[in-house]
């Protein structure tokens, strides 16, 4: 038998039901649990093969089934609800709608680019936590009302399948999804045909097309390279998330940022403000000035333009985490770019040059934090992190005045708070308590919830969720050919009764996914007490270049099949977005032992508090903030240690102590009515400390308030009139000019002085050309052993009657600190034009 093709018969909608289309296009269903049922019922089967793929149920359910579908009254009911709620998300008034008649932008419209979006296990689009990030993010923005476009890249193999082999190596497995196998829709212009555009690569130029995918309110817009036309290698640069080798990965980054912004000019769009959401996506600022150039504008005026509208976070502190090209590649791939910028190569090298610690190179971080005015790490300490990281790049500048601020990260309650705790805090709080969720007052009723009511929907959670990673484990078991006895094992293994931890993430080597185990006697006490028992459940990926990520995968798996641990320690593989949800629900505890500070923010610990897991975590990344001594358990006391060896061995150490002393007693504290009552209590903390704080929509609406609305404003006022070109001529002469400035000083008053008493300073600054309206001259103080890198206090001196070029200066304060103090006096350059005084990068100290 020969086939001579193939084809495909799509099921036709009853009219009915006729709207499951439209549905199953808009990822609204993603985190409605109601609208998901809808497409369940359809075709369990294919549900399941598919990742739970409305798309795919749509076009694999018999004919007959949809009919039997629109005349079953509970399928109908369930639908007619499931469609009036969503007709009415899109059709209420929004937050935003209050917050852009305050901001006083008008027409407002924020891009968002990012290389990975992870907003649903059925889309492989992400990796990790970044990706997760952003699918949140446009979640929470569609909640919100926040007129957002995303911008992101189509890889049709998606990030890798994991496979772990008997032995415990690592296999990525690659899977080609067809988009007429997703939710995503050609992008078309203004004329209905495929929108085109094209970028220059390595000598040629490469036809990008789009693919549109809906996140409730918010677009995204995919682009792609698989098109005709394109040669081979063209055609599969996109192919693969975090593919390829540094070629690619430059390719990549150059579709991101340049064909985001050529597509968005093609759709007629013209955001007002646009967010760089790590430095993938860097050259978004370069083509942006590359088109002012193109206008009449300078460079110099171009990029102030550019850069006054410009947001950057920056995420992971790990050098390796940060994308960095040698030149030579970097001036290949965009051989004769620059010249359309107005630079000789050199120049356009140096908007990018940055060490990383293994020499220069085309840093994608530098050139995103130079081209940007609103800069943010994704949690308090990385914020603190990233300043002392990059704070060459603002010389002479103390690192907290380093102009890199923070937006700790949230993540999007309606997809990772499970229905029934939904549920339970409907039931405390009242039904409208998402729409205020990020108001801690409102929270505080919900540590008075029920003991009784939470262990309910605690143990319920917990058996539904092992439930599926039995599921898990036994399709491993059968593809390692397991015997019949190990297969029927693996239907009673994750014990819903023994304390459960849960660890699940990227396995790189500064997460420390084995710290646990570093002391195996010690650990096999805890987890084989008979009466106290204790299960470990690890997942996670680590990268296919990454030879130890993949080593510390192999450990925990070998030591899964270890007969001391046999039963008690499981790795689950393949983690995906639906792992993430069952063990973020379903486990008592959530371990998380980084090496401090090298975790940006961390957001799976929040995702298991909002759903009443306690942390076990050390007090890195999101932690130091959510931490409250009743949510949950700090691992170490919060120190760097700069010997790796020493630090692992005081933070296991940490670690096996708080699990024999409270973690592990708490847990099987009972009383004679059985739920553990002082675990309860620590459960509900967690949920009414964490969930208001660290949830999407208050991180978005931070974006809209401190970086978006301002952003916008700020390009705005730079692009009118000569702004730009005043400001540019305004930096060439602090460039040109400023090294003739001279600061001297000194403390006129007694170098010992009580509390209360004025300190008085004085000092004459010599600065041929400038007078004393530009000019910014302070006193800087703080404790001795900050060396006025932290804990800053500044007090601006005052200027007397100048003295031909020399002006005198004299602060007379009191000082707000005590103790020993080291203090310094400094001399900047203002202009009202800046958007943060340290951006002047000008600076001279007396001395």
């Amino acid at each position: 038998m020969k086939v001579l093709g193939h084809l495909t018969v799509q099921p036709r909608l009853p009219e009915r039901i006729g709207r499951l289309g439209d549905l199953s296009y808009d990822l609204y269903w993603t985190w409605k649990p109601d609208a998901r049922r809808l497409f369940r019922e359809l075709h369990p089967e294919a549900w399941e093969r598919s990742n739970h793929d409305p798309v795919v149920v749509l076009r694999e359910v018999d004919q007959a089934r949809l009919e039997a579908a629109a005349r079953d009254p509970a399928y109908l009911e369930l639908y007619d609800r499931v469609v009036a709620r969503w007709d009415a998300y899109r059709e209420r008034d929004t937050w935003f709608r209050t917050v852009a008649a305050e901001g006083g932008v008008p027409a407002p419209r924020f891009a968002y680019f990012c290389a990975e979006y992870g907003w649903h296990e059925s889309i492989s689009l992400y990796s990790g936590g970044l990706g997760v990030l952003a699918g949140d993010h446009t979640k929470a923005a569609s909640d919100l009302g926040v007129p957002l476009t995303a911008v992101g890249l189509y890889y049709p193999e998606g990030y890798f399948h994991q496979r772990v082999a008997d032995d415990g190596s690592q296999e990525a497995v690659y899977v080609r999804v067809p988009p007429e196998d997703t939710p995503f829709t050609p992008v078309l212009g203004p004329g209905g045909e495929r929108a085109l555009v094209t970028v220059r690569l390595f000598g040629r130029d490469v036809r990008v097309q789009a693919w549109r995918c809906r996140v409730g309110l918010v677009e995204a817009l995919l682009l792609d390279t698989d098109v005709a036309g394109n040669d081979e290698e063209a055609r599969r640069l996109l192919a693969r998330l975090y593919g390829g080798d540094q070629r690619t990965r430059i390719g990549q980054e150059v579709v991101l940022g340049v064909g985001g912004v050529r597509l968005l000019r093609a759709l007629g769009l013209s955001p007002t403000s646009w967010h760089m959401n790590e430095g993938h996506s860097a050259f978004m600022a370069l083509e942006r000035c590359r088109e002012l150039v193109e206008e009449g504008r300078t460079f110099a005026e171009a990029r102030e333009v550019v850069a006054a509208s410009t947001v950057f976070t920056v995420h992971t502190p790990v050098a390796a985490g940060n994308d960095a090209f040698p030149f030579d590649l970097a001036r290949e791939c965009f051989d004769g770019y620059w010249e359309e910028l107005g630079l000789t190569a050199r120049e356009f090298e140096d908007l990018a040059r940055a060490d990383h610690g293994w020499g220069e190179a085309f840093s994608m971080t530098a050139l995103a934090l130079r081209f940007s005015s609103g800069r943010n790490g994704v949690s308090a300490l990385h914020g603190e992190t990233s300043r002392r990281i990059w704070a060459d790049l603002w010389p002479g500048v103390p690192e907290d005045e380093v102009p890199i601020g923070h937006v700790t990260n949230g993540v999007h309650l309606r997809t990772w708070m499970a229905p029934a705790v939904q549920d339970l805090v409907a039931e405390v709080l009242g039904e409208g308590w998402l729409d205020a969720a990020d108001d801690e007052a409102l929270w505080e009723p919900f540590r008075g919830v029920d003991p009784a009511r939470l262990w309910e929907v605690r143990r319920a959670l917990k058996r539904q969720s092992l439930r599926f990673l039995r599921r898990r484990l036994a399709r491993q078991l059968v593809r390692h050919e397991a015997s019949a006895a190990a297969l029927r094992g693996s239907e009673t293994l994750f014990d819903a009764d023994s304390l459960t931890i849960g660890f699940a993430r990227r396995f790189a080597a500064y997460k420390r996914a084995t710290l646990v185990f570093r002391d195996l006697d010690r650990l096999h006490r805890l987890l084989a007490d008979p009466d106290r028992p204790v299960q470990l459940v690890f997942a996670g990926k680590a990268h296919p270049a990454d030879q130890q990520g993949q080593g510390l995968i192999a450990h925990i798996h070998g030591l899964s099949k270890d007969p001391r641990f046999a039963g008690r320690v499981l790795f689950v593989e393949d983690y995906d977005m639906a792992v993430g949800r069952a063990l973020t629900r379903g486990v008592d505890v959530w371990l998380n032992n980084p090496r401090r500070p090298l975790e940006a923010s961390g957001t799976s610990g929040q995702k298991a508090a909002v759903n009443g897991v306690l942390n076990l975590s050390v007090l890195d990344g999101w932690w130091p903030e959510g931490y409250r001594g009743d949510n949950g358990w700090a691992v170490g006391g919060g120190r760097v240690y700069h010997d790796e060896e020493r630090g692992d061995a005081a933070d296991a150490d940490s670690l096996y102590t708080l699990l024999e002393q409270e973690v592990v007693p708490l847990y099987y504290q009972r009383d004679a009515a059985g739920p553990p009552a002082e675990w309860l209590r620590r459960s509900a903390a967690a949920i009414a400390t964490v969930a208001p704080r660290f949830n999407a929509g208050r991180m978005v609406k931070e974006y809209v308030r401190r970086f978006y609305l301002p952003a916008s404003a700020r390009g705005r006022r730079l692009a009118a009139g000569d702004a730009s070109r005043r400001l540019a001529e305004w930096r060439a002469r602090v460039e040109r000019a400023w090294q003739g400035v001279a600061v001297e000083a000194g403390l006129a008053s007694p170098e010992v002085a009580r509390a209360g008493d004025p300190v008085v300073v004085t000092a004459t600054v010599t600065a041929p050309g400038w007078s004393q309206e530009e000019l910014a001259v302070e006193v800087v103080y703080s404790r001795s052993a900050d060396g006025l890198r932290h804990g800053l206090r500044a007090v601006p001196m005052l200027a007397g009657p100048a003295a031909g070029e020399a002006i005198p200066y004299r602060a007379e304060f009191v000082p707000e600190l005590s103790g020993r103090l080291a203090y310094g006096v400094r001399v900047r350059p203002v202009n009202d034009l800046l958007a943060h005084p340290q951006d002047a990068h000008a600076v001279t100290w007396a001395g």
